[in-house]
């Protein structure tokens, strides 16, 4: 299901499409509720249907939820409008490491900073979730477009243009 510009899923508004993955589809949207954009990943309706697989997009949304780190988008809710479920989260602005990587080599002075920040998501996901090691956490979308270079950038602080991910079970 494909969500236009001006959907409402409850008190959630579709401004646009961020991507899609093999599970879902991830939109931005403003949360009329308490005024601010968030990220909403809709489970595709071929999803929805397979009782296995909405049961593990359901043990998604636990995962996100036991996990709090700067380096991994927090989940505000697990929602469902009419058939439609869907995952509320954090709004990641910025480039995509996939995009990062399509622009060519990453510096060793950029990509330091980066995949520590990543390996500390990890660990933490790693270490707080309940899923099987079957489920093993993968990094998933955004990282902001500030250099590695910039002064105060670290994986402890979202205010000084430090780089932050979103971490989600594998599937």
């Amino acid at each position: 299901m494909t969500l236009d510009p001006g959907t409402r899923l409850g008190h959630y508004e579709v401004l646009s499409s961020l991507g899609a993955g093999g599970m879902g589809e991830v939109y931005r949207a403003k949360d009329t509720k308490l005024g601010r954009e968030v990220a909403i990943k809709l489970l595709l309706e071929e999803v929805s249907a397979d009782p296995e697989r909405l049961a593990r997009f359901e043990r998604e949304a636990r995962v996100l939820a036991s996990l709090n780190h700067n380096n991994i988008a927090s989940l505000h809710a697990f929602e469902r409008d009419g058939d439609t479920n869907f995952l509320v989260m954090e709004l990641m602005e910025g480039e995509t490491l996939a995009d990062r990587i399509k622009r060519g080599p990453i510096p060793v002075e950029e990509s330091l900073p980066l995949f520590l920040q990543i390996a500390e998501g990890l660990e933490v996901a790693r270490e707080n979730a309940s899923s099987p090691p079957t489920e093993a956490c993968r990094l998933i979308r955004r990282t902001t477009t500030h250099s590695a270079r910039s002064p105060g950038l670290n994986s402890s602080s979202k205010a000084q243009g430090g780089r932050r991910w979103e971490i989600l079970p594998e599937g």
